[in-house]
């Protein structure tokens, strides 16, 4: 896992958590399995960029892409 999906994963962490919503919750919300979520979160895996819609939109964020670097 490279520096930019750490702090990705960091960042919905750190939302989740504010919004006091479990992982267990999150799975739910999206329909995908908790284990899932603590895979995610703890680096074991890495989510493509629908997964991470879908993790966000529940917690009231979207995913934008700011800039592209060569």
């Amino acid at each position: 896992m490279n520096s930019n999906e750490e702090d990705i994963i960091k960042t919905l962490i750190s939302i989740r958590e504010e919004q006091g919503i479990s992982q267990r919750q999150l799975a739910e919300m999206i329909g995908i399995k908790q284990p899932a979520i603590a895979r995610l979160e703890s680096g074991r895996a890495a989510p493509n960029i629908n997964t991470l819609k879908k993790l966000l939109a529940p917690l009231g964020y979207t995913l934008t892409i700011s800039q592209i670097d060569k």
